[in-house]
């Protein structure tokens, strides 16, 4: 099927493919069961092939390509191997892609050529306790006292938590109440009062690490200011690159379950013919074609449109919210299909329907985006608490 990509990057997603079936794919199940993190020689693994750096500045080392080539490797690894997958999300849609574009030029020196090498990676903390969906009620705040801030509060469902080297910290500022207050800053783990809560043992995402982040007087040098108050908008346009790599994330997985439910059916007999040849399983099948299309279209419009640029916030909403809806669907269309040996754990189907849930969470659900879309289309802003 033609996807309208150049030359070149049919070359990347050939090249990423092959990776993934070859390496990645055999260590699926271990980092599965074990909930294993995508270890440290593998991320450089992925530094080295420059899988990293795709769309980070080349004064960094990076290779300054359109988002639509990180979504390529992304979607190939992510179809085999989520946690292989995330190291590659986070270096190019995640919050070193933020740092690169919000971060100081003294920021963005220390940490992202170390990035694009493997060497260190960066997380985002946003979501807390009771700031979720909500989030201007977070209340992690900063003050400023003499020559340095203080930061105080609680993160929690922060992905590489506690893995990670780096923590772009959303932040409310000296107690300025709504978004009007916040803004982030940038904090190494090793900063005298960081310390983490256990790994959170989720359904799915298993190899992708989760713990809560505390920030208890940690006390950082002014340098460490990312963005101060007034600047919500302009953190929250930046996360949408981080909703790209989720949308892809999805894509994947419903790729993966749409690939593995073709090749089933034309080999499972009963009644003494191939499934495919029943009517009713055509329909289900061209359903999972539809939505997985459909899906592709969307992610990859908002992909072309960015180029290497900040994608459109509307067109994020789309893909993102139709991207976690079809995974999830698709996932279980597939187990249906495959009858008993889609309950099991070896046809790997399991594993993409518990992803998929994961994915439509993180990064603000479906309900969210629906009302991001609303809001982009009228051109204004819903009070959620009246």
């Amino acid at each position: 099927m033609d996807r309208g990509l150049t030359s070149e990057q049919e070359r990347v997603r050939t090249e990423a493919a092959r990776l993934a079936t070859d390496v990645y794919a055999p260590l699926a199940d271990d980092w599965d069961l074990n909930r294993t993190p995508c270890p440290l020689e593998e991320r450089k693994r992925l530094g080295d092939l420059g899988y990293l750096g795709i769309c980070l500045p080349h004064e960094y080392g990076g290779s300054d390509q359109p988002l639509m080539d990180a979504l390529i490797v992304i979607e190939e690894l992510g179809k085999a191997n989520r946690p292989a997958a995330f190291q590659v999300f986070e270096a190019n849609t995640g919050p070193a892609r933020h740092l690169a574009f919000l971060g100081s030029q003294e920021q963005k020196a220390e940490v992202l050529p170390s990035v694009v090498t493997g060497d260190v990676a960066v997380a985002i903390a946003i979501s807390e306790p009771d700031a979720g969906s909500a989030a201007t009620d977070m209340t992690t705040s900063v003050a400023r006292v003499g020559r340095e801030y203080v930061l105080n509060g609680t993160k929690r469902w922060i992905s590489n938590g506690g893995h990670a080297d780096y923590y772009l910290v959303y932040c409310r500022f000296d107690d300025v109440p709504g978004s009007q207050g916040i803004g982030a800053v940038l904090v190494h783990k090793d900063t005298p009062g960081v310390s983490f809560g256990a790994q959170e043992k989720l359904m799915g995402f298993r190899g992708i690490p989760s713990a809560d982040v505390y920030f208890d007087d940690v006390r950082l040098p002014t340098s460490s200011l990312v963005l101060g108050p007034g600047n919500f908008r302009k953190l929250f346009t930046s996360f949408s690159l981080e909703r790209m790599g989720n949308a892809t994330m999805s894509l994947a997985i419903g790729q993966a379950a749409l690939d593995k439910t073709l090749a089933y059916v034309q080999s499972r007999e009963q009644f003494g013919k191939n499934i495919v040849e029943f009517q009713s399983v055509q329909t289900l099948l061209a359903d999972m074609i539809l939505k997985v299309e459909a899906t592709r279209m969307l992610v990859y419009r908002a992909a072309r449109n960015a180029g290497t640029g900040l994608p459109d916030p509307l067109e994020v909403s789309l893909a993102k919210c139709t991207a976690n809806e079809m995974a999830k669907q698709v996932t279980d269309i597939a187990i249906q299909l495959h009858g008993g040996n889609g309950y099991t754990e070896e046809y790997g189907l399991e594993r993409l329907h518990r992803d998929s849930h994961g994915w439509a969470i993180a990064g603000g659900t479906p309900a969210m985006q629906r009302t991001r879309i609303v809001s982009e289309v009228l051109g204004r802003t819903f009070n959620q608490r009246g």
